[in-house]
């Protein structure tokens, strides 16, 4: 670990995590973005995970997302431990593409899912909750034949306002801002880095490198090998 990094990490009061599906890969679920990922061997995979096919065809809504989406046996991984354990220091709030659960597991403390989260299953017709469990053995809600679906945000379905609040504010508070494991291609998720603290540094963490119209530091590396070594 370079030592002016670890300083700055060391510092800082208020990080601000932005992470997306490279610091799950190592805990075994895929980029679906990548070259051999779901979006790029599906060109219908976005209209498989629409509001429009949840709603027109839901069968094929619920074994597209069972097949696809679940991976029971993943978990956390050194990258959420220590993001994690900053969070717990009420030091850094995470901000995370990812729906899979893995940071809830990792126990973060300050956390916006800011795309949802697979796990929350929720009843359409009464919005009782039900277990991951449950909804993986029937598509039905068993108290009233409700459609279940998990609180993700679907294309074609906007992000929740209380979300891009909190996400916003975080951002303005950060005196640090960490991009892990993202391109920050995807909008309106990429479009939090223009909220950032003006004052605040900017570390890019990832295998390729990403480029911004800002100063910031690139660190192309494996992001596991990056927060194995950093101290928290």
């Amino acid at each position: 670990m370079d030592a002016t990094i670890q300083k700055t990490f060391d510092d800082a009061k208020n990080i601000v995590f932005l992470t997306g599906a490279g610091v799950s890969t190592a805990s075994g679920i895929p980029d679906f973005r990548s070259a051999n990922g779901l979006y790029t061997q599906n060109r219908n995979a976005e209209y498989y995970l629409s509001h429009r096919y949840f709603v027109s065809d839901p069968e094929g809504f619920y074994e597209f997302c069972k097949k696809n989406l679940y991976f029971p046996d993943a978990r956390p991984n050194v990258i959420h431990q220590k993001q994690a354990a900053l969070t717990q220091q009420d030091r850094a709030t995470v901000i995370t593409q990812n729906i899979d659960n893995l940071y809830e597991e990792a126990e973060t403390k300050h956390l916006i899912d800011f795309h949802g989260n697979l796990f929350r299953i929720y009843c359409e017709k009464c919005h009782e909750t039900v277990s991951v469990r449950e909804y993986l053995k029937s598509r039905l809600h068993q108290r009233d034949n409700g459609p279940l679906r998990p609180d993700i945000v679907l294309y074609d379905e906007g992000i929740k306002q209380e979300d891009i609040v909190n996400s916003v504010k975080a951002m303005q508070q950060a005196d640090l801002v960490v991009v892990v494991g993202t391109s920050m291609k995807v909008y309106p998720f990429a479009g939090l880095l223009d909220y950032r603290n003006p004052n605040a540094k900017v570390i890019a963490v990832n295998q390729q490198i990403l480029q911004f119209p800002f100063d910031f530091q690139m660190v192309q590396v494996d992001a596991t090998k990056f927060f194995d070594e950093l101290k928290v």
